[in-house]
């Protein structure tokens, strides 16, 4: 039997790795995809909350989520698919002064790269979302731009979309190596065979280390847990993704907000981190979560939960991702982690995938790959994460 031979196998059926799949064929690439899972975004992507935001603190998630914005506020009005997008924006509230300051001097940075934000005092973000508690709101940033949209639904219209355009599906398929010649990539081999490339995109998500190492590769992408959870569908009564950053006992931070058909989907940063593959649900997360939920928005008291999950973050050591390619090995790119924001960041890195397979830079590529190279010191932390 002849092996197939494609101009690219991207790794990974999610977040990235369908966006990717879809530039490269859209760009006339022969695109083969490998999935472990049964069909597309069935590994951490399912878990995502929807939120789409390019309220970073680093130029290089900025202009990213700014491309994803752009794709995805444009794709039912282009393809068709209703994918519930909802610009509803994202508020950074301050109750203390330490927030106030942080949320403020990062303005000077996101207004150097584009972003559409402002300070709102605390009349003006009372008038945005007249549900808030009041005592102590100092005020907080508006990013009216920034929206949601649901994971499950564009999941399946890139998918579709990347089929249309010809990429190939394997699901159900693990990578067990990257064949090497001569120092470059030569195709790929799976436990249910091997196909031929020169190109191999690492789009695993929380399993992107074991894909690496499956080339002979490393990359400091380690998994842990998050927890969200959804309430009962009801009217309209928030617009704005809220995100509240004081740290409390067992949480660093936690944003909600109210999707389309209703319910409020909320999520929590635990700290100290949960690190591990385990995604089975805690007790713990409901009462923690909604105490600080409800005392935000006093309104949500009477609002009841529908169920809770827990998705893995991959996470790097400075929670900023890792995209470039290999020094070791030619023609094998990292698209790796998004530290739990692949969703929002997808489109965008899996456009700048393409352009790098194509040799084709944008404007401000190189910019964003000095800033997210593999090999850059991760000494530092993003402010926003």
């Amino acid at each position: 039997m002849t092996t197939q031979t494609f101009d690219a196998i991207v790794v990974g059926a999610g977040s990235v790795g369908l966006p990717a799949a879809l530039s490269l064929a859209d760009a006339g690439l022969s695109t083969l995809v490998i999935d472990q899972f049964p069909g597309p975004g069935q590994g951490s992507n399912k878990a995502a909350i929807g939120g789409i935001r390019a309220t970073h603190s680093t130029p290089a998630k900025i202009r990213l989520c700014l491309e994803s914005l752009r794709i995805f506020s444009t794709w039912e009005a282009l393809h068709g698919d209703a994918i519930e997008w909802a610009q509803g924006g994202y508020t950074f509230v301050a109750y203390r002064e330490r927030e106030e300051q942080s949320l403020k001097e990062l303005l000077r940075v996101q207004h150097q790269h584009g972003l559409n934000i402002r300070w709102l005092d605390r009349g003006e973000m009372l008038a945005l979302n007249p549900n808030l508690n009041p005592e102590g709101l100092r005020g907080g940033t508006f990013s009216p731009e920034d929206g949601s949209a649901s994971p499950l639904l564009s999941s399946f219209a890139f998918h579709r979309r990347a089929v249309e355009r010809g990429v190939q599906f394997r699901f159900g398929e693990r990578v067990t190596g990257v064949v090497r010649r001569r120092g470059s990539v030569a195709g790929v081999r799976t436990d249910k065979g091997g196909y031929a490339t020169a190109t191999v995109v690492n789009a695993g998500g929380p399993w992107a280390r074991s894909v690496a190492q499956s080339a002979g590769l490393d990359v400091p992408v380690v998994p842990d847990s998050h927890e969200g959870g959804i309430t009962e569908p009801v009217a309209p009564f928030m617009s704005p993704m809220v995100v509240d950053v004081r740290p409390a006992d067992g949480s660093a931070n936690y944003y909600f907000y109210q999707h389309r058909p209703g319910g409020v989907v909320f999520c929590i940063t635990p700290d100290p981190p949960i690190v591990g593959t385990d995604r089975r649900e805690t007790s713990a997360y409901l009462p923690m979560i909604a105490k600080r939920m409800v005392d935000l928005i006093p309104k949500l008291a009477n609002v009841k939960v529908r169920r809770t999950w827990r998705g893995l973050y991959p996470m790097t050591p400075d929670g900023s991702p890792i995209v470039g390619w290999s020094r070791e090995l030619r023609g094998y790119i990292h698209a790796v982690g998004m530290c739990g924001q692949g969703y929002m960041l997808g489109p965008g890195v899996g456009a700048l995938v393409s352009r790098m397979v194509r040799q084709a830079p944008g404007p401000d590529d190189q910019q964003i790959l000095d800033e997210l190279t593999p090999y850059r010191d991760f000494g530092s932390a993003e402010a926003l994460r």
